[in-house]
């Protein structure tokens, strides 16, 4: 906004000189009600009126300039804010934070739009209305002070409906966001509802929040209403009250300047109103818009993370995690307790436990994209986390345990919506086995997949996941449930992605419930309770495995036995 300034001061000069020349009525009315009824002089009234018409004509012009300058500022605040609101709304939405969602370009949008609102003009036009109370006050103090009267009058009516209005504006804005939430989220799972006959429970709870959306608005719209009505009688009422007091004083000879200073003064008046009159008409997009103003401020107030950093080289997959703590960002409950381990390059660990136990948390840290609450997760012995994540990102590839598509062609998706190098995305088709599946798509790798893969199977977006990952052979992966959703075919291209992998001197951590990926695991990773019970190569892990579950059973079986009611002894002694 502070960027803006040269234009707000242009837009206010041009609104100065628009406030005078709009007294050119007055002025006009004087002269013909004086100079040209006086002297009968119809040379000097078409004078007059020339000079009028282009006084107009300049209005008109001056009137586009200035919207075409206000126009233009918002299109610069929005051009200015655009590329970083959508780094910081989408890094908000990675850490789980307030704006991680599409109301930030809404309030966007909303900001840019206000620019060119009547709110804003009014306000530029405070200064002429300025210069009218005081042309009032120079005419008869007496009619200034009526038009004073008259503008507290507008003032105290423009306060009164921010207090009373601010407050169920705000609240229906919220409930509004949490409606429109709420439909996305409920949109976005409708196979899911719709196979379970949820449609009517969702719908009921979205008319809830929509009816207290709605029920906030009509409240604070019927005070707005009944502000702005207020607001057009008090300027109905002192243009006419003007004109009676300038009738009193002139029957009186308290004014000069003859019959045309009656209307003057009511023209006057209604200019000095005017504004306020504006902005209580407008209060409910006022406030709209400061609510707005306040969320982008508190969202792109904070600095930028990860700005400053020195460029790293290709990391050759050395990977050590060192005593890591962590939990989902904004709460407070520890999931990862001090887990540790190491790869290197070439090798797969595989990373098996209970359900819960914090597997996909440690994926989400692997990667970077959840910070360490303590510890640190290294490649090559930089922090992944701080690492920037354009330079990291073509040397990792990242399964998650939904696989994510976007609307797009096959060959798009792949190449990560970067420059698509067909070559290479025919060869992370080929070591997925999808090479097969995407070619007898109806357009091949051009096809295009619609939101969320909707074209392809549960197995193809799996493993077009996957094809993506490994795309421009990374250095590190992390593999979320990669065989989920794939069949014995996909599994057994799975075993082989994994062994080319290995070849290629790639590391590969990969989370799994199922034993078939087991041999493809030169380490594993047991965890329970967000930590590491057992971690090491694979066979030995295995071996201590099988020896804690023999004697976890040695133990059940000796306490079943130890509490089993013994034989009743001779002479009823139990």
């Amino acid at each position: 906004m502070r960027e803006q300034r040269p234009r707000w001061a242009q837009a206010g000069w041009l609104s100065v000189v628009t406030g005078l020349l709009m007294l050119t009525p007055s002025w006009f009315m004087f002269e013909v009600y004086g100079r040209v009824l006086n002297s009968r002089n119809a040379a000097t009234l078409g004078w007059l009126l020339v000079m009028v018409l282009g006084v107009y004509v300049v209005l008109e012009l001056l009137d586009v300039v200035r919207a075409r300058l206000l126009h233009k500022a918002g299109e610069a605040i929005d051009g200015r804010l655009r590329a970083r609101l959508f780094d910081v709304a989408f890094e908000a939405n990675l850490r789980r934070q307030p704006g991680g969602t599409t109301q930030p370009f809404t309030d966007l949008r909303t900001l840019r739009d206000f620019v060119s609102t009547p709110a804003v003009t009014a306000v530029l036009d405070t200064p002429a209305a300025l210069i009218c109370l005081a042309l009032l006050f120079a005419i008869s103090p007496w009619l200034g002070l009526l038009a004073l009267t008259g503008a507290g009058l507008q003032a105290l009516l423009a306060l009164l409906t921010e207090r009373r209005t601010m407050p169920l504006l705000t609240e229906a804005q919220r409930a509004s966001i949490q409606a429109q939430t709420y439909a996305a989220s409920s949109l976005g799972n409708s196979q899911v509802i719709e196979s379970m006959g949820m449609l009517g429970a969702i719908h009921a709870r979205w008319m809830r929040l929509q009816r207290r959306f709605l029920a906030r608005q009509a409240e604070a719209s019927d005070y707005g209403g009944l502000s702005a009505t207020l607001a057009r009688l008090v300027q109905t009422m002192q243009s006419s009250m003007l004109l009676g007091a300038a009738c009193w004083l002139m029957l009186y000879n308290n004014l000069w300047g003859g019959a045309a200073m009656l209307i003057i003064a009511s023209i006057l008046g209604g200019r000095v109103l005017q504004p306020l009159a504006q902005l209580v008409g407008q209060w409910r997009l006022v406030v709209g818009v400061r609510d707005a103003y306040g969320r982008l401020d508190a969202l792109l107030g904070k600095p930028p993370e990860n700005d400053a950093h020195m460029p790293l080289p290709a990391p050759k997959g050395q990977l050590s995690v060192e005593a890591v703590l962590a939990g989902a960002p904004g709460s407070p409950l520890p999931i990862l307790k001090g887990i540790s381990f190491a790869a290197r390059p070439g090798e797969v660990v595989g990373v098996i436990g209970p359900s819960a136990c914090g597997k996909s948390t440690l994926a989400r840290l692997l990667m970077g994209i959840w910070p360490a609450a303590g510890g640190k997760v290294r490649l090559d012995g930089a922090d992944v986390h701080a690492w920037k994540k354009d330079e990291l990102g073509p040397h990792v590839g990242y399964l998650p345990q939904t696989v994510e598509l976007f609307d797009g062609t096959v060959a798009e998706n792949i190449a990560r919506f970067g420059d698509v190098d067909i070559d290479r995305v025919r060869a992370a088709a080929e070591l997925v086995g999808m090479a097969d599946v995407i070619e007898a798509l109806p357009q091949g790798y051009e096809t295009r997949i619609g939101t969320d893969g909707a074209v392809l199977s549960g197995g193809q977006r799996q493993r077009l996941g996957l094809a993506r990952a490994v795309y421009g052979e990374p250095r590190l992966l992390v593999l979320d449930e990669p065989n989920s959703s794939l069949d014995e075919a996909g599994e057994k291209a799975l075993l082989q992605m994994l062994q080319v992998l290995k070849s290629r001197g790639a590391t590969v951590v990969a989370i799994t419930h199922r034993t078939t990926l087991m041999p493809a695991f030169d380490k594993l990773l047991v965890m329970n309770d967000g930590q590491a019970a057992f971690f090491g190569p694979r066979d030995e892990v295995l071996a201590a495995l099988k020896k804690a579950n023999e004697q976890a059973r040695a133990q059940m079986e000796a306490a079943r036995q130890a509490a089993a009611p013994r034989a009743a002894l001779p002479g009823g002694a139990a």
